[in-house]
């Protein structure tokens, strides 16, 4: 008998895995995380530090990672989280203030217009069309080229751009109406209207 060489490698991919779904999300957010850790830290540097401490906390997250609802609004949060750790080490140093007051707690920065919208676009998502819905979860949400996603589709490239921007079109009109979505000039979300159950 022969070693059993199939069993070895799918041992290996398996242990691959969880860091295929971090890549993934690496790869798609990690310009727009970096670009948001910039503009909270006056310090380029430490804005890579604390970039590289994100990326490592989701590798640790492990296969956990690959079951997220939304690994966007992850990294953001573990980005929010580290920033408030990092602010909270720098003023402990500081000597107390004399009296009898104690020291505000550090603010928390609320969360992202996009990251509040998540419970909606879920559900919105559920309410689409099963080819948009599938397509945007593709390529928005996980990170899959659009070249990728037509080749496992049986589509051509142009034919998955189309599919892809009619979906958007749709998910963006839907949210509008249902989530009554505000977005700004740049196209980025500026607020919504919680959804009430069943609406």
């Amino acid at each position: 008998m022969t070693e059993s060489t199939p069993t070895a490698t799918g041992s290996a991919a398996a242990a691959t895995a969880p860091y295929a779904c971090v890549t993934a999300a690496w790869q798609a957010h990690e310009r727009e995380l970096l670009g948001y850790l910039r503009h909270r830290l006056a310090d380029p540097d430490a804005a890579d530090d604390v970039l590289q401490e994100v990326f490592v906390k989701a590798m640790r997250h492990g296969q956990g990672f690959c079951s997220l609802d939304n690994p966007r609004a992850w990294l953001f949060q573990v980005a929010r989280n580290t920033l408030v750790d990092r602010a909270r080490a720098s003023h402990a140093s500081l000597p107390l203030p004399e009296g009898d007051d104690e020291p505000a707690a550090p603010q928390e920065d609320p969360p992202a217009p996009v990251d509040a919208l998540a419970t909606c676009l879920a559900r919105t998502m559920a309410e689409l069309p099963a080819d948009d819905a599938a397509i945007l979860s593709a390529c928005d949400l996980s990170g899959q080229t659009l070249r990728d996603y037509a080749g496992a589709h049986g589509l051509s490239l142009a034919a998955a751009k189309s599919r892809l921007l009619r979906a958007r079109q749709r998910l963006r009109e839907r949210l509008t109406r249902v989530c009554q979505v505000s977005f700004e000039q740049d196209g980025t979300v500026a607020g919504h209207v919680p959804r009430t159950p069943g609406a």
